[in-house]
């Protein structure tokens, strides 16, 4: 019987313990949506861009995105953001899908342009740029060289 008290004391420790870490590593994380106003932009494709990914100016997290969608009607896909209300964003910002690193992920950058007009609360960012894709052009540069290696190999010498 005592064994058993011991062992349901330890238990409770440990749940106690792994939830303050728990709630110590959602504090001091990232994770959570950035209030403010929301900004939406249109693209062709938003590969690795899902509801929560960062969007940065210069690096810098200033908004999350709330919301993906598909235009029914022009086929592109619509992406809602939130972005702190002390951020203003030229009205001729720039929003493309940027990589963390080879291998990182993917989040939203916007590129400011040099507008004195300001975006408002629900406005739409027209440029935007959709990911390049790596596997694509990989594939491309490989091919291409193994095509000019076999007809440097087929000219009369």
């Amino acid at each position: 019987m005592r064994r058993n008290v011991i062992e349901t004391v330890m238990g409770a420790v440990v749940l106690v313990v792994a939830g303050m870490f728990l709630f110590f590593a959602y504090s001091g994380s990232t994770v959570r949506t950035v209030g403010g106003y929301e900004l939406v932009a249109r693209f062709e494709r938003v590969d690795g861009i899902a509801v929560g990914s960062d969007v940065r100016i210069s690096g810098i997290k200033v908004g999350t995105v709330t919301d993906n969608s598909l235009d029914p009607k022009s086929y592109l896909a619509i992406v809602k953001m939130s972005i702190k209300p002390t951020v203003q964003v030229p009205a001729d910002t720039v929003a493309e899908i940027a990589t963390e690193g080879l291998l990182g992920g993917r989040y939203l950058a916007l590129v400011p342009g040099g507008d004195d007009q300001m975006l408002k609360p629900g406005g739409v960012i027209k440029f935007t740029q959709a990911p390049v894709d790596l596997t694509t052009l990989l594939g491309k540069f490989v091919f291409s060289a193994a095509d000019s290696a076999s007809k440097k190999s087929e000219q009369p010498k």
